[in-house]
């Protein structure tokens, strides 16, 4: 199950990675002499790379038990091993004996935050 992005998430990743692909684009054209111009596409191709990269993967995926927040080096944690789980200013942490997993609610459509907490329920933990 993947626990999605919105989609507003998406479309400003791609807006700004268009407007610094043109305004690198425009000013290597008119001025081509400073390296640091460069810079504007290499902006532009990271803004564009992110919403590729988080609209395949989106936010978290939860299968086999575990639960993993995908970045370029993404973070698991087996939904067994959860002691507690604190909500806290749109924030859910998730603790373990080990580790603990963030997870900003703000990030998340209505329909795949309404699995995560029919997920988050059947674990059966106190919240606080």
């Amino acid at each position: 199950m993947n626990i999605r992005f919105k989609k507003k998430r998406f479309r400003n990743y791609l807006i700004f990675g268009i407007l610094w692909l043109v305004l690198g684009t425009i000013v290597i054209i008119f001025n081509s002499d400073n390296i640091f111009n460069y810079g504007y596409l290499v902006i532009g191709i990271l803004y564009i790379g992110t919403y590729f990269f988080e609209n395949k993967k989106q936010y978290l995926t939860i299968e086999n038990g575990i639960i993993s927040k995908n970045h370029l080096i993404p973070k698991k944690i087996n939904l067994n091993k959860i002691k507690r789980i604190k909500k806290f200013a749109g924030e859910y942490i998730l603790k373990t004996d080990e580790t603990e997993l963030t997870i900003n609610t703000e990030l998340i459509e209505e329909k795949s935050l309404a699995e995560l907490n029919t997920v988050l329920e059947n674990l059966n933990l106190e919240t606080k």
